[in-house]
């Protein structure tokens, strides 16, 4: 990559933080059964675009996670329309993510905190699927559940507001990762005990700052470290914009390079050094609020900047391919499992 290029991919990093006037990088819902037994977010799929060559390879070539199960996980959440913080269409999603985590046998704790933000005092909540371990310390997966409101033009400088943004892949398609990874390991019981992290409020809410984006992570931090927890965590693994059909993932260079090592050569031992480039880029993003506080931590995030669609009307769910989900949710399970070996 040329100094050139990557000068325009940090540039775009700091837009990526734009949620809510510069989306981030970058309610009682009860859900009617499906019929056929079939669980309730699975009816999602029928709205849902044909996945042909897309096409998720089955669980037993993935350790197990279901590519197609993640992609219908981020049509549900497209299926609430635009899901911006204290709005109903988020509040419903919280609602789905608490039960549909619950289902899986996973104990489930949510933070509800207010956040000062440019445009009022706003309800968030941050949720954590906790899967104990047999010894001390802990592994946090994390993700970004919350749409832009609104979008800055790189090329004027202003804000506008984005009614209809849905976010399939900017966050639908890192949820979907993580409600399909707490599928697979909840049940379970390993060395270390796993969080995984639902955030809220990591889009601005009128123009990226860092008072105004990355509200839920950083209080969950905040919190962790008053409390002390903060030093159990080994590694802070964060996945965002993971599932375009033609992601390219890049080591994001400010992320811990020990973890940045492990990802990455997890994804070569499993055969997608295709997608898990060599080439570098920065990203400002919910993991810079555990960074600041010591904790080791990864950026697992798609080249959102040159996707096409990235803080468009035009993340929809067509932009969204299984076998992405798939690809992206076997390089978390191998990374997991090289975690808990240590």
């Amino acid at each position: 990559m040329t100094s050139f290029s990557r000068m325009i991919q940090r540039t775009a990093a700091v837009l990526c933080i734009f949620p809510a006037g510069l989306a981030g990088c970058k309610a009682n819902g009860k859900e009617s059964p499906s019929a056929g037994g079939q669980p309730p977010f699975m009816s999602a799929v029928a709205s849902a675009p044909p996945q042909t060559s897309d096409d998720a390879p089955p669980p037993e070539k993935t350790g197990g996670f279901d590519g197609k199960r993640a992609f219908a996980q981020v049509a549900k959440q497209v299926s609430f329309g635009p899901r911006p913080s204290g709005s109903e269409a988020i509040a419903k999603l919280q609602d789905y993510i608490q039960s549909d985590l619950s289902s899986y046998g996973c104990k489930v704790e949510a933070d509800d905190f207010h956040a000062d933000t440019p445009i009022g005092r706003l309800p968030m909540k941050n949720i954590v699927a906790k899967i104990p371990g047999e010894k001390p310390g802990m592994i946090v997966l994390a993700t970004h559940y919350d749409t832009a409101r609104s979008a800055r033009d790189p090329r004027t400088g202003e804000v506008h507001p984005m009614p209809t943004f849905v976010g399939a892949d900017d966050a639908g398609s890192s949820t979907g990762v993580m409600l399909e990874l707490a599928r697979s390991l909840c049940p379970k019981r390993e060395r270390y005990a796993v969080w995984i992290t639902f955030f809220d409020g990591e889009e601005a809410m009128h123009d990226w700052s860092d008072t105004d984006s990355r509200y839920g992570s950083r209080e969950m931090a905040a919190r962790l470290s008053t409390s002390g927890d903060i030093k159990k965590i080994k590694a802070f693994l964060l996945a965002d914009i993971v599932g375009g059909r033609n992601a390219r993932f890049l080591r994001e260079e400010s992320s811990t390079p020990a973890l940045v090592d492990l990802v990455w050569t997890a994804a070569a031992k499993l055969g997608y050094s295709n997608i898990f480039l060599k080439d570098a880029t920065s990203a400002q993003d919910d993991h810079d609020s555990f960074l600041k506080r010591g904790v080791p931590s990864v950026d697992v995030i798609g080249d959102f900047l040159n996707n096409g669609y990235w803080h468009t009307p035009q993340d929809s769910l067509d932009k969204i391919s299984a076998k992405t989900l798939a690809i992206t949710g076997h390089v978390f399970l191998e990374t997991i499992k090289q975690l808990q070996a240590k």
